[in-house]
C-alpha cells in the first residue's frame, strides 16, 4: 500500500496503528508538509492565494521564499491589506488529512506521540491503538492579541479542579490544562495585532519559537511542538498600545511587508470580489465603470488627505462598504419610485459618506473639521481627479482661444437659474432636468468618447459636478440633494447669511 497514493475517503477508513504502519505513513512536520505542497503547486503553474489581488509580484512571492525556508511569518501592514485573509489561506498548503492519536489534546501523531496520554494509550494498546483524521480545514487556529491575554491562555496552567477530580499530585503533568498553542501543536497557529500582546507574554512565546519546547509553573516539560507561526501587525509607530520586543522579531525568521493596491483596477477587482450584493437587484442597477473608479478614488484620496492619519492608513473595506452603500442609495430610489431599472448617480455617492466617515481616522485638523465634512471634501477630490480623464480642464479652456465648451452652461446659471438633484428623484425627472441645461448634452457628447446612451445623463451630472469642484460653479448640500447654482450668486447669497449650511468646495 502506498500511503502518498491513498485518497482522503480511503485514509479515514484506517481506524488504527497497525492500519496506519501497514499504509506506509510517515510523520512530516508540518513547515516540510508545507513546503512540499507549495512545491508542487508552483511546478504545476497553481495559485496558491486565490482571490488575493496586487501581491502577485511583491507579497505572494516573499510568503513562498518564507515557506520554502521553514519561516515563521510576519506580516506587517496597515488595516485592510489581506493580512489575516492570506494566513487562512495557507490551510490549502497542508495535506487533506493527517492522522491523529483518539482522545489526545494535542493532536498527537500516532508515530510521534508527545502528551503522555497519547505515549500511555500506545504502550496499553499498541497496534490496536485508535486513531481519527484530521481535516486541513481543522488545523488553523487563531487568536487576537488583546492586553488581557495571559500565559495560561496561550501556553497552560496547572489545573486545580482537574487535579482535585482525578486524585492527581500537582507534580503529575496530567493537572496541566494546555493553552491555545500546544493545541495547535501540527498546526497553523495565527497571533493577529502582535503588537498588542503585552511584552511579558510576547517573551512567553520565545522557547517555542527557538527551541519548541514550553514551560508552564516550574514543570519540567519538553514538548517539541510543531507549528507554523503566523503573526500579523501594524507598523509599530501606529499604535501607542505597545510594539513587538526586540529578541521575539528576532526569533520570526520572515517579517514581510504588505500594501495597499497600487492601482484602480487592483482596487475595483477586490471590491466587486468583496462586497456583498446578496439579494440585491444588481441587474437592474447599472454602475458606469467611472463610477467604480471614483469609489476607487475616494480611497487614494483619503489616504493622501491632510486631515487623515496616514499612520492608521484607509482600509480597502471603505472602498467596499462605498460600494455597497452606493448600490443600497440606487436600490432606495427603485422602490420609492417604482421603477424597474436605473443607473447609479454622482448624487448618489453622498450616501457613501457614512462609509467613509467610520473608516479614516483624522488627525487634530481632521477633527475640527469634522468627519462628514471630511468625507465629504474626500468625494469632491475624487470627481475632481477623474474629470480630466474625460473633460478638459475648465481652468486651461478659460484661457483658451480655441473657445470654452462650457460657456453655454455656465452662462445659464450665470442668469439665475439653478438646479436641485435629489436622491429620490425618478429617473424621468431627473432626466427632464439635465436637459434642461443648454449646452450640457453638447459637451458631454463631445467630450466622452464611446458614450453609452443610458450612461449620457450620468455623464452630464458628472460634468456639473467636475465645473463645480474647478469652482465654476457653485455646489450645496441640501438635506435630500444637491443644488448647482452659479458662483457668484452664491457668493453673494452667503454674505448675506443664507447658506450657512453649504458644504461648498470652492477652495479647491
Amino acid at each position: 500500500m502506498d500511503y502518498q497514493k491513498l485518497t482522503g475517503k480511503e485514509l479515514t477508513q484506517i481506524k488504527t496503528l497497525g492500519q496506519l504502519k501497514a499504509s506506509g505513513y510517515q510523520p512530516k512536520s508540518i513547515k516540510e508538509e508545507l513546503r512540499d505542497n507549495l512545491i508542487l503547486k508552483i511546478k504545476r503553474k497553481e495559485n496558491v492565494f486565490e482571490g488575493i489581488w496586487g501581491y502577485e509580484d511583491t507579497v505572494i512571492p516573499d510568503i513562498e521564499r518564507a515557506i520554502l525556508s521553514r519561516h515563521n511569518i510576519n506580516l506587517l501592514g496597515l488595516r485592510g491589506q489581506a493580512k489575516t485573509r492570506i494566513a487562512r489561506m495557507m490551510t490549502h498548503l497542508l495535506d487533506e488529512y493527517v492522522p491523529v492519536v483518539y482522545g489526545s489534546e494535542l493532536n498527537d501523531d500516532p508515530l510521534h506521540p508527545l502528551s503522555s496520554f497519547a505515549k500511555n494509550l500506545i504502550e496499553e494498546k499498541g497496534d490496536d491503538t485508535p486513531i481519527i483524521w484530521l481535516h486541513r480545514e481543522d488545523r488553523y487556529a487563531e487568536k487576537l492579541a488583546t492586553p488581557d491575554v495571559s500565559v495560561a491562555d496561550l501556553i497552560g496552567d496547572v489545573d486545580p479542579i482537574k487535579a482535585a477530580t482525578m486524585k492527581l499530585s500537582y507534580n503529575d503533568e496530567r493537572v496541566i490544562h494546555y493553552g491555545l498553542v500546544p493545541r495547535s501543536h501540527r498546526c497553523i497557529f495565527v497571533i493577529n495585532e502582535l503588537p498588542d500582546l503585552q511584552a511579558r507574554i510576547q517573551v512567553a512565546l520565545f522557547n517555542i519559537l527557538q527551541e519548541g519546547d514550553i514551560q508552564i509553573r516550574g514543570f519540567k516539560l519538553r514538548l517539541p511542538l510543531d507549528i507554523q507561526f503566523v503573526f500579523t501587525a501594524n507598523p509599530e509607530d501606529y499604535t501607542n498600545r505597545g510594539s513587538i520586543v526586540t529578541p521575539l522579531k528576532d526569533r520570526i525568521e520572515s517579517q514581510i511587508i504588505t500594501h495597499y493596491p497600487k492601482s484602480i483596477e487592483i482596487g475595483k477587482k477586490i471590491t466587486a470580489q468583496e462586497a456583498n450584493l446578496a439579494g440585491k437587484p444588481v441587474e437592474n442597477i447599472h454602475v458606469p465603470e467611472l463610477m467604480k473608479d471614483l469609489i476607487e478614488q475616494i480611497a487614494i484620496e483619503a489616504r493622501g488627505s491632510e486631515f487623515v492619519d496616514e499612520k492608521s492608513g484607509v482600509s480597502a473595506r471603505l472602498t467596499i462598504s462605498a460600494f455597497e452603500n452606493l448600490i443600497s442609495a440606487a436600490e432606495r430610489r427603485l422602490y420609492l419610485n417604482g421603477e424597474s431599472n436605473t443607473v447609479v448617480r454622482i448624487a448618489d455617492l453622498i450616501g457613501v459618506i457614512p462609509a467613509i466617515t467610520g473608516k479614516v481616522e483624522l488627525v487634530y485638523e481632521g477633527e475640527q473639521e469634522g468627519a462628514g465634512l471630511v468625507a465629504y471634501n474626500l468625494i469632491g477630490k475624487a470627481i475632481r481627479t477623474q474629470f480630466v480623464n474625460y473633460f478638459p480642464s475648465p481652468e486651461q479652456k478659460k484661457k483658451d482661444k480655441s473657445g470654452n465648451p462650457y460657456v453655454i452652461p455656465l452662462a445659464w446659471f450665470g442668469e439665475g437659474n439653478e438646479l436641485d438633484i435629489l436622491a429620490s428623484q425618478s429617473d424621468k425627472e431627473y432626466k427632464t432636468l439635465l436637459h434642461s441645461v443648454p449646452g450640457l448634452e453638447e459637451v458631454v457628447t463631445q467630450m466622452v468618447k464611446t458614450l453609452p446612451e443610458k450612461e449620457k445623463e450620468f455623464f452630464m451630472e458628472f460634468a456639473l459636478h467636475g465645473l463645480a469642484e474647478y469652482s465654476q460653479l457653485s455646489k450645496k448640500l441640501l438635506d435630500t440633494g444637491l443644488q448647482f447654482k452659479d458662483l457668484f450668486s452664491s457668493m453673494f447669497d452667503m454674505g448675506a447669511g443664507d447658506e450657512d449650511d453649504d458644504f461648498d468646495e470652492d477652495d479647491n
